[in-house]
């Protein structure tokens, strides 16, 4: 999963700080003051390449600084049967009072800009489908749902037919989150500070359905500082008060933030973990939803690997930023 980069807008490097009121859905129980901290996924890639391979000189520094963390767990089509998936895992964490953060990653023509990632569901109705038993998987059980990383990022490469359906595609989502799982808390994915406007994104987020979700998602899978996040958030919302008359929290991903960003969105060299998942921040939470040392497909220090295959390499040398 990848995330195209471009230079950021004068629009978002002058936008003002702005008190985010935020209210939230009415539905929605408060998933975080119902658990004791978020969980960490013993089945991460991560953690099972260093119980794997205890001998290898990396494996003691990734298991302490990444596999340790919590991080989020991804469901696409290589999940299986999604409501058994998503179901076992927020199951697992319920078992020990901790807060799963889990990402929905299977709209159709997935990742349709960037091309690493691409797939997705062959249909709508497959789509909606999959959806629906996502969300009833998670059921009556606290969580964190990131929805469709790229989804609005990567309206510049579609149809306006395209775009219609994907804006459908996503408030049938939330629709079904709402319904079957209300103690869940969506963030509907914005993309990041160097890709599009923080007027054109907000307009993308109202017509995807952002007022009936808890809030929006930023700098998935990518690196820009938490510091650059917040100021677009606050210019995303400074346009959502303006046109729509409604603001919301937002999440940004530090897996990879610890350096910034160079400019580059696949497998640049360099790059490092940043902070781990937290309440506040600059944001309403900081969280991995990246896991270091993923690869973001066959590109950079990730030449020869496909997105989302560990890479031990690239994991350790993210720990120090080299």
């Amino acid at each position: 999963m990848r995330r195209p980069t471009r230079r950021l807008l004068a629009s978002i490097l002058l936008a003002i700080p702005l008190a985010l009121a935020a209210p939230t859905t009415a539905h929605a129980a408060d998933p975080v003051s119902s658990t004791s901290g978020f969980y960490v996924d013993p089945n991460s890639t991560p953690a099972v390449w260093a119980a794997a391979n205890a001998g290898d000189g990396r494996a003691a520094a990734i298991g302490a600084s990444i596999a340790s963390k919590p991080m989020a767990r991804w469901f696409g089509n290589w999940s299986g049967a999604i409501g058994t998936a998503t179901g076992a895992y927020v199951g697992a964490a319920r078992a020990v009072n901790k807060l799963p953060v889990l990402v929905a990653y299977n709209i159709p023509n997935r990742d349709i800009c960037g091309g690493q990632s691409g797939g997705g569901a062959g249909s709508v109705a497959a789509y909606n489908s999959w959806i629906a038993a996502f969300a009833d998987g998670i059921g009556n059980r606290p969580a964190i749902v990131v929805l469709e990383p790229d989804a609005l990022g990567d309206v510049s490469c579609m149809t306006s037919a395209q775009i219609a359906e994907r804006n459908a595609l996503l408030n049938n989502a939330i629709t079904q989150f709402n319904t079957k799982a209300p103690q869940t808390w969506v963030y509907l994915d914005a993309g990041n500070p160097g890709w599009i406007s923080a007027a054109t994104m907000a307009q993308h987020l109202n017509a995807a359905g952002l007022s009936r979700t808890h809030g929006f998602a930023l700098n998935v899978s990518n690196y820009y500082a938490t510091a650059q996040n917040t100021t677009y958030a606050n210019a995303v919302n400074s346009a959502l008060q303006s046109s729509f008359g409604y603001t919301r929290p937002f999440t940004v991903d530090t897996s990879r933030n610890g350096n910034g960003s160079n400019g580059a969105w696949c497998n640049p060299a360099g790059r490092k973990i940043g902070t781990p998942s937290q309440t506040g921040g600059g944001a309403e939470m900081l969280l991995w939803i990246k896991t270091p040392g993923e690869s973001d497909g066959n590109c950079g220090t990730g030449t020869g690997s496909s997105a989302g295959q560990f890479l031990p390499e690239t994991a350790y040398k993210m720990i120090y930023g080299y």
